[in-house]
């Protein structure tokens, strides 16, 4: 699958599941949950564990995990090769973070520029990053994905986000030092080979890639003061609605000391409550897929 396609189906779900806990972890084993509440604090359980496989696998029907699957790879048949420029700059990066003294020699290469961008971005920054904010909020009104109430869920998100972006000390040494590690220690563990390799990848082996690039990135946000873990675990969930198979689940939560709230609606299936988005995303993909197919045995005849 691209990569923008699996961002465009999987955002949705964490933009509003990403801010919620789990109270109820057994639900998480389970596909679907019994309750439209307990369907999300399982999704919340595997998501706080980077478990993208079981994410998928709980949030969507079976057969629609199956589909999901099975399309994985077809996805990026028809994708273009990777150019040769494209690859030797990614085996360059990859040489740089994975080198047995990484961490020393990218430290030694960034401290020095530490104080000068300090010295040079410091009063510019927050004008940059409030600018950056209203660039988002202006991206998220003309989203034609999204309805009113998600853009209005997104643009308190950015309004808490951009204060934090401004004041963040992303100039301190010693933090740097830490997020250096941090990547040098998540490039190892991804082992990435070639740029080719992310295309050819199974489903599983992308998903314990998502796992391994989703801890490193916690870990470097928790550096900087935003705890991921944190939201998730402030979050109360109740039902706003749940009438013919359809329900509405209210999520009230705090990121960075401000409370905020969202909503995810959750539809049923053989007694089992599913992400709405998530099912209809995978099958309009699993759609769209099969028409060149269709549309190519149809020409034949």
């Amino acid at each position: 699958m691209r990569f923008r396609s699996f961002r465009r189906t999987l955002l949705p779900l964490f933009a509003v599941l990403a801010l919620a806990a789990c109270h109820n972890k057994d639900e998480a084993t389970q596909v679907g949950g019994s309750t439209p509440e307990a369907a999300v604090q399982g999704s919340i359980t595997l998501l706080k564990a980077g478990d993208f496989n079981g994410l998928w696998k709980h949030a969507l029907p079976a057969g629609d995990y199956a589909t999901l699957r099975a399309d994985w790879s077809r996805r990026n048949a028809d994708r273009p090769p990777v150019s040769a420029t494209d690859e030797a700059r990614f085996d360059a990066s990859v040489q740089k973070l994975t080198a047995p003294d990484a961490e020393t020699k990218l430290y030694a290469e960034v401290q020095p520029k530490l104080d000068q961008m300090q010295q040079q971005y410091k009063d510019q920054l927050p004008v940059l990053v409030a600018m950056g904010g209203a660039y988002l909020k202006n991206g998220v009104a003309q989203n034609q994905s999204l309805d009113s109430e998600q853009k209005t869920q997104a643009g308190s998100l950015i309004d808490v986000l951009t204060p934090w972006a401004q004041q963040a000390p992303w100039f301190d040494q010693a933090r740097a030092k830490q997020t250096i590690g941090i990547l040098a220690a998540t490039a190892r563990k991804l082992d990435l080979k070639s740029p080719e390799q992310l295309r050819t990848l199974d489903f599983d082996g992308t998903m314990a890639k998502y796992a391994t690039g989703y801890a490193g990135l916690k870990q470097v946000l928790a550096i900087y003061g935003l705890s991921v873990d944190d939201a998730l675990a402030s979050a109360k969930l109740s039902t706003v609605s749940n009438q013919d198979g359809h329900a509405v689940v209210k999520i009230d939560y705090t990121l960075l000391g401000k409370p905020l709230s969202a909503e995810t609606r959750l539809v049923q299936q053989d007694g089992r409550w599913y992400s709405e988005s998530l099912v209809d995303n995978v099958r309009k993909a699993h759609q769209a897929l099969q028409q060149p197919a269709t549309a190519g045995s149809v020409a034949a005849h």
